[in-house]
């Protein structure tokens, strides 16, 4: 079973990195650490873990949480989240002292003992954290740490007796540092409160009394009461009362909708107008919420391929620039005959822009904000992969039933053989179809409109494609489509009826059919032009239903073809025949989850749409739409391309500064100053523009 840490103090990207490869080559099948939420969740020994975690982060202060994500502490000791504007305490005493050196020391000519000391009092006030790290950090091995370079640079640059310089960078880098954990921290705010979905208490009944308690104290069977303006804490059902419920923090749609005696309440909405008593169906962990908490937490375990491509680009970026300093330190005055000051000063100005730090902080942020986004917008994304593959759609398949259309089926014409009434064809199809949950036998059921005894429905067999067959009063029922009937060699005189059919055989005679509409949802025709607009080259329907069913929705919808008359296998072939027109994008599904698990896992990226509630659509699909709007498809994917776009824009930015700075710093023409204000700089400017992903 997955287990949570709080990491609380991880304050940069590359060390969560670092934590998460540790635990892997320690053996934890399954480890992932997540920057943005300051968390590991771990499949294995959680001491071993925090042995692990505490070598390669010291100073990482590590909290086990409970089931529910509640932190708690082994010991008495106070862990709060850190609060970044702490470092002002030492960061403006620094300032004032670096203040009076440089007036000491350029204003009135002063280069002695009492001038260099004030210098490293505002040094070491504002620096020995950073020296702290470095030490511990190269003792666990770990000497391309950013702490290690920054500490190697300042104290460089006070070797060769530039220690304003040495000063002004290691204060240039702690205020950087300062302004982005800030940055960081409102970041990880502004998701957090995307996704801030989770009841703080509930209102149990007990004894008649109502109490105030926690929602994960609540157990299946419990009765809680929901008032206006409350969250729902857990899934349950109404029991007593009616209200509007505001669903927009689970599906986006902001339109409330109304709940009423004996229907399902989802934890997250929020009660709008009446009391209601609601009796619980799951406790907090199964319920809604948590699940939707899990699945978008945990989303960074699929990286995208542009995260793995920065991933590794670090792990050999730093060496590789380290490497180059050394060199540019000792070659050149060792050919030249140059004094050793100058290139040191060069290697010094390489190694304050060697850390990658805009790229390994506002990518995975980049992402992580773009999967909130979406999550808010009621589009759960699995994975950074699935955000990168939904961008290149290129090829869209429709489910009909549910997906295209509403899935509300009516019985609109009963058409009669061989001496058969309406009355029996209807009784005999609705006794047949008693133990089936498709929507067609729903519609069948409710014509039917008595009472069914499921008792009369005997030697019941579904099959898959066809129908159903059973025996009821002895007499042997088919009710299906036109394959029933080949099948089992019924003889008929009704081929290609328009509409959606259902063919009844009593006691081996053709007795006639019953027609079944849909209705085509109101915003199927925006979703399919919102969808030629973003550039998707091919948009398809495939249905199990009739060709003349299939022809009419595709003409009233404008889609570029359909596939009709499929067996739930056969649509996995025409996926598979998809992908071979994909070119170099993906071919998406999108399904409403019911035995749809073969194809959606078969498409690059399977779309289960009106999942609310639904563990199975939950489990199998790669992108969880949460209402029943076809129209979500094409905003997520405009959210899927908006994210892409400002990564790439973070990595042409900080990379492009990056090696103008080691260009300018071997030829002599930057400073240390100029260096650590860029490095600083455009981690910050990164970070912000990652955030735009939120608006």
């Amino acid at each position: 079973m997955a287990k949570k840490l709080k990491l609380e103090g991880l304050d940069c990207a590359s060390c969560a990195y670092e934590i998460e490869e540790a635990l892997k080559k320690e053996g934890f099948e399954f480890a992932l650490v997540n920057f943005a939420t300051k968390e590991a969740v771990i499949e294995g020994d959680v001491e071993k873990a925090k042995e692990i975690i505490k070598k390669v982060e010291p100073d990482v202060e590590v909290i086990e949480a409970d089931e529910h994500g509640h932190s708690h502490h082994g010991h008495h000791h106070e862990h709060g989240e850190e609060d970044p504007k702490k470092a002002l305490y030492f960061i403006i005493p620094s300032l004032m002292l670096f203040g009076i050196g440089v007036v000491l020391r350029y204003y009135y000519g002063m280069d002695n003992a009492f001038v260099f000391g004030v210098f490293v009092a505002s040094y070491l006030l504002v620096g020995w954290k950073v020296l702290r790290s470095a030490v511990l950090n190269s003792l666990h091995g770990n000497v391309f740490d950013e702490n290690f370079l920054i500490a190697v640079a300042t104290l460089g640059a006070f070797a060769i007796r530039e220690y304003p310089e040495g000063v002004a960078v290691m204060l240039f880098y702690v205020v950087g540092e300062f302004f982005q954990d800030l940055a960081v921290d409102r970041s990880r705010r502004s998701i957090k409160a995307l996704l801030a979905l989770k009841a703080e208490h509930a209102n149990l009944l007990r004894n008649g009394e109502v109490v105030r308690v926690k929602p994960e104290e609540l157990k299946v069977g419990d009765t809680i009461l929901v008032k206006p303006g409350e969250k729902v804490p857990v899934d349950g059902v109404v029991i007593e009362g009616e209200s509007t419920v505001d669903t927009s923090a689970l599906t986006g749609e902001s339109v409330p909708r109304t709940v009423r005696e004996g229907e399902e309440i989802l934890s997250g909405m929020v009660n709008l107008s009446g009391v209601l008593r609601v009796r619980v169906t799951r406790e907090l962990g199964d319920s809604t919420v948590s699940r939707i908490l899990e699945l978008v937490e945990n989303a960074s375990a699929r990286k995208a391929r542009t995260e793995k491509f920065i991933t590794r680009f670090a792990r050999y970026y730093t060496p590789a620039v380290v490497g180059i300093a050394a060199l540019i330190a000792t070659v050149p005055p060792l050919i030249t005959g140059d004094p050793f000051s100058t290139w040191v000063y060069r290697a010094l100005v390489l190694l304050v822009i060697s850390c990658p730090c805009a790229l390994v902080l506002s990518i995975p942020l980049g992402y992580f904000g773009g999967i909130g986004k979406a999550a808010r917008e009621g589009i759960l994304v699995k994975g950074s992969n699935y955000l990168d593959a939904l961008k290149d759609a290129s090829i869209v398949a429709f489910d009909k039933t549910g997906t295209l259309t509403k899935g509300v089926f009516r019985v609109t014409k009963v058409e009669t053989r061989n001496g058969f009434s309406e009355e029996e064809i209807i009784r005999f199809a609705a006794l047949a179809e008693a133990h089936s949950n498709h929507p067609i036998a729903k519609a069948i059921r409710e014509a039917y409109g008595k009472e069914i005894n499921e008792a009369e429905t005997v030697e019941y067999e579904e099959i898959a494609g066809h129908g159903v067959r059973a025996r009821i009063d002895g007499i042997e029922v088919l009710v299906g489509n036109d394959r029933l009937l080949h099948r089992f060699n019924i003889e008929h005189d009704t081929c290609r009826v328009r509409g959606t059919v259902a063919h009844v055989v009593i006691d081996g005679k053709y007795a006639g059919y019953i027609i079944i509409s849909d209705e085509i949802k109101d915003d199927a025709p925006k979703a399919v032009k919102e969808l030629k607009r973003l550039g998707v080259k091919k948009v398809v329907m495939v249905t199990g239903d009739s060709r003349e069913v299939a022809e009419e929705i595709a003409k009233q919808l404008g889609l570029d073809g359909f596939y009709a008359e499929l067996l739930p296998e056969d649509k996995v072939r025409v996926i598979e025949e998809l992908e071979k027109e994909k070119g170099d994008g993906k071919v998406v599904f999108v399904g409403d989850g019911i035995n749809d698990a073969p194809v959606l896992a078969r498409a690059d990226v399977g779309v289960a749409m009106g999942a609310l509630g639904s563990d199975a659509a939950i489990e199998t699909a790669d992108v969880v739409i949460m209402d029943d709007k076809p129209s979500k498809l094409p905003r997520g994917i405009r959210i899927a391309r908006k994210t892409q776009r400002i990564v790439w824009q973070n990595i042409v930015f900080a990379l492009g500064v990056k090696l103008a700075f080691i260009g300018l710093g071997i030829l002599g023409e930057a400073t240390m100053w100029e260096a650590v204000f860029a490095d600083v700089g455009v981690a910050l400017i990164a970070v912000f523009n990652a955030m735009r992903i939120l608006r």
